[in-house]
């Protein structure tokens, strides 16, 4: 359809006048029945168009429940992320921290063995305490089981 409008000027409020759409006298049987089937096709399709575009409490409740559920879910993860890092910082934290104190106790047992001189101490056993070295017939020899300890019964003979 070809609207023309036509505008009217005077000294009052413009009107938009709409002219009459032009009719074909010779238009045929055949075109008008192709024009119905388009507008019914046209009416059918805005009917279906509104249907589909209109929502009930049942669709509404469903996306509500499926906004609610994907948020949970991602609160979820995001709290289940954020406690993995933090524990795996802390565990860092703790291996950086038993590394120091072992580096520490590694020095420390050097400066103990090094500074240890068991000559000297041979030296002022045999010298000044007057203490001799043992010979084979004071040397006893004990078995112990599979143990790591040995159960002492008797006074060990002198």
């Amino acid at each position: 359809m070809n609207k023309t409008i036509y505008y009217v000027n005077g000294n009052a409020v413009r009107k938009l006048e709409e002219a009459e759409p032009q009719r074909h006298e010779h238009s045929t049987r055949r075109e008008l029945e192709d024009a119905r089937r388009r507008k019914n096709r046209r009416r059918a399709a805005r009917r279906n168009q509104e249907r589909a575009l209109s929502m009930n409490r049942a669709f509404v409740t469903f996306l509500t429940a499926c906004v609610l559920a994907s948020a949970f879910v991602s609160v979820t993860v995001i709290q289940t992320r954020s406690n993995v890092t933090q524990q795996m910082k802390e565990v860092a934290a703790l291996e950086s921290r038993v590394a120091d104190i072992k580096a520490d106790n590694d020095v420390r047992y050097k400066k103990i063995t090094t500074s240890t001189d068991l000559n000297a101490i041979k030296d002022a056993a045999i010298n000044r305490l007057g203490m001799k070295s043992a010979t084979q017939d004071q040397i006893v020899y004990y078995s112990v089981d599979n143990n790591n300890y040995m159960d002492q019964y008797n006074d060990i003979p002198e």
